[in-house]
């Protein structure tokens, strides 16, 4: 397989070590694995170790969980819509929750209830066990109709 060549590679994405959370290594590791190329022969091209590009891809991975965690932070604070659904609530009933807090605030949602269940639903984890959510859960929705889900 041949590896494609990282400066190419990065700026077809746009990648920008001065804006990034990731460094340089973590995003060119990252972008080879996005690739499905193996850690094996990303260590090779790099003249590196299997391991190293192991640890390089994980550190990467959790810098843009980071990312992603502090953006749907700095959403749900200025998202006109944020709901907590209760402990104990039916899974079912939640869109109409969703629904009639966005009716308060004039905000379109552009999700049909099942659509709104499985989003909760995953988003949720093991706060929603069959139908029945077990811990409170936070639902935001930003004025675009963006839902997000907060535990």
């Amino acid at each position: 397989m041949t590896i494609p060549d990282a400066d190419e590679l990065l700026g077809e994405v746009g990648f920008d070590a001065e804006t990034s959370v990731l460094t340089r290594r973590q995003a060119e590791v990252f972008a080879l694995r996005e690739r499905d190329i193996p850690q094996a022969e990303i260590a090779e091209a790099l003249g590196t170790s299997r391991a190293n590009v192991s640890s390089v891809e994980s550190s990467a991975r959790e810098n843009i969980a980071k990312a992603k965690e502090t953006i749907a932070f700095a959403e749900a604070l200025t998202a006109p819509v944020r709901l907590t659904v209760e402990r104990g609530t039916d899974l079912y009933d939640v869109p109409n929750e969703v629904y009639s807090a966005c009716d308060d605030a004039d905000v379109k949602v552009n999700r049909t209830a099942p659509e709104l269940m499985k989003l909760i639903g995953d988003a949720a984890g093991d706060a929603i066990v069959g139908r029945e959510v077990r811990r409170d859960i936070t639902v935001t929705v930003t004025h675009d109709g963006r839902v997000t889900v907060r535990m």
